[in-house]
């Protein structure tokens, strides 16, 4: 049987390094994706012929959709996992009072780089995965685990970042509502939610001054992997991770009845309304 393959996004170094060297310990094979050639290739030549580095800029469509079809060809028509990991932080500031305005007269709209690449990048990543996840049965696939980086500002929030901090909590709504229906045909869709775990993300003056006691080590991280992968009924899940333990996040409750109904016994409404309307293609 052939090895399970896996695509890891931002793997060139962190947190998507951390995972990639992990799931090859674990007989996997592993793409390694990263915007930076120099990291990338230097990631994959450490990990050995199991691994493969393509550069991806997933903020391009593109981009990802040449690297999840290179990547199920590379693993013998197979596709296993995914971690949508790559991020970024804000690229312009919704505070600047340096706005500019174009020829018209009118204001230059604001760099969403980040919401580009942390959160429509995660929903194109997923759509893509389901593609080959399906077509994978052949070659002793057929079952999925996506994973996405979402951030305990997916949770709270983060002032410096309000764009990071809106990507983020997207990626927790599109897990939490796509899980529970990936999950009938065997793809788990789940994430992870990192307390401060040191990347390159992460200015070094940051790193400087930052309290120990308040580091998340990247153990932890895996420790959230080995239980998406070890459970294939687990889906839809906001994990946080802080210090060495995982807590699984529920949902804020039912504010009363009539939002829980809404929220669970209309669904079947909803599924009627849509049969009736030609598939969404399109405007």
């Amino acid at each position: 049987m052939s090895k399970p393959v896996g695509i890891v996004t931002g793997a060139g170094s962190g947190i998507g390094l951390a995972v990639a060297t992990h799931l090859i310990s674990k007989g996997y094979k592993v793409v390694i994706a990263d915007l930076n050639p120099t990291t990338g290739a230097e990631a994959a030549k450490s990990l050995g012929p199991d691994a493969k580095f393509i550069q991806t800029d997933v903020a391009s469509y593109g981009s990802q959709a040449r690297l999840f079809k290179q990547a199920y060809e590379w693993g013998g028509n197979r596709l296993d996992f995914c971690h949508a990991n790559a991020g970024i932080d804000d690229r312009q500031y919704i505070y600047d009072d340096k706005e500019e305005l174009d020829e018209e007269g009118l204001v230059k709209p604001l760099n969403t780089k980040s919401m580009q690449v942390n959160l429509e990048a995660v929903i194109q990543g997923l759509w893509l995965f389901k593609y080959y996840v399906r077509r994978s049965k052949e070659s002793g696939g057929g079952k999925g685990k996506f994973v996405a980086t979402s951030s305990a500002a997916g949770l709270y929030y983060m002032t410096t970042n309000p764009q990071y901090t809106a990507s983020k909590y997207g990626v927790i709504g599109l897990v939490r509502s796509a899980g529970p229906v990936f999950v009938k045909e065997n793809i788990t869709v789940n994430c992870i939610c990192p307390g401060f775990i040191p990347t390159n993300l992460c200015p070094p003056q940051i790193l400087e001054v930052w309290p120990k006691e308040h580091i998340t080590p990247m153990k932890t991280a895996l420790d959230a992997i080995d239980a998406f992968l070890g459970d294939d009924s687990m889906t839809g899940q906001a994990v946080e991770l802080s210090l060495d333990k995982l807590y699984f996040r529920e949902m804020v409750p039912w504010a009363n009845a009539s939002q829980k109904w809404i929220g669970e016994e209309s669904l079947s409404i909803w599924d009627e309304a849509y049969s009736k309307v030609p598939t969404k293609t399109g405007y």
